[in-house]
């Protein structure tokens, strides 16, 4: 009896956390954890700021599986526990809560300035599942919450400062292509229930040449923003970033897209590396 209980807790769990979009969860919180250290913040402020991160991605990776179930549903997405099953509305809904009072909470408690803007970071993701998504203006929420996330560190600073401006443009560009990038592969089945967002009007190819051209440009900012001169491994990268744009546009097909999952990669290294 305590087994099978234990082993429907685990089954739990582990569909939690596929509802949760886990890839791109992680990868946001990682990169707010590597800006919490970039920015010099104590380890008990860094730890608060992380979990404030990770606890806003988690509400809205399940209130964006939450809101699209009945779309999910029609086109038959077996890799969606709510449509298979695995998990309840009601307890997705009780996740969402519960991770938005600790996402308030850990927020306000590195600061009132720093608090704000990660909560209306976490809006601008909200914004995107309740209506954004379908429109032209879908990559502005990645767009907003991206460049909130070195504001977040540097404002959680005792005493707060503003980060500099090419961190913030750097991370802009790069939630613009990562929107882009991310959206890609869900081309079809967004298309068959209706969503209509800029990557569906633009199309695959042109949506991940977009997506490289706004994290190349991520790239060139995160090298030539920074004052003072610029350490020879930088343009290494930047040429680097370069050369994998120009052979992944000759190439084309899936290349394209590794190589905008590539550079999105560089650029977090050098938003990172280049703010310290």
């Amino acid at each position: 009896m305590m087994s099978a209980m234990a082993g429907t807790g685990v089954a739990t769990a582990g569909a939690l956390l596929r509802a949760s979009h886990l890839a791109p969860t992680l990868a946001v919180t990682t990169v707010a954890a590597l800006l919490a250290a970039a920015a010099g913040l104590s380890p008990r402020t860094g730890a608060v700021l992380t979990l404030a991160v990770l606890a806003g991605q988690l509400s809205i990776g399940w209130s964006n599986d939450l809101l699209d179930a009945d779309r999910d549903a029609r086109v038959g997405r077996r890799d969606k526990p709510l449509v298979t099953g695995a998990l309840s509305r009601r307890l997705v809904r009780r996740s969402v809560a519960a991770a938005l009072v600790v996402c308030v909470v850990a927020s306000l408690a590195v600061g009132l300035a720093a608090g704000l803007v990660h909560l209306l970071a976490v809006a601008a993701g909200w914004a995107y599942n309740l209506r954004l998504k379908g429109t032209l203006l879908s990559w502005l929420p990645y767009t907003v919450a991206f460049g909130a996330l070195p504001t977040l560190a540097w404002l959680a600073q005792d005493p707060a400062r503003l980060p500099p401006g090419w961190m913030v443009a750097a991370g802009s560009l790069l939630g613009a292509g990562a929107h882009l990038v991310n959206v890609v592969p869900d081309l079809a089945d967004d298309a068959a229930t209706g969503v209509r967002g800029l990557p569906h009007r633009l199309g695959a190819r042109r949506s991940v040449l977009l997506a490289l051209a706004c994290l190349t440009a991520a790239s060139a900012v995160a090298v030539l923003g920074p004052a003072g001169p610029t350490p020879g491994w930088a343009w290494a990268v930047l040429a680097m970033v370069g050369l994998l744009a120009a052979v992944a546009v000759r190439a084309g097909g899936r290349a394209l897209f590794r190589a905008a999952m590539g550079i999105a990669l560089l650029d977090v290294v050098m938003l990172v590396l280049r703010g310290v």
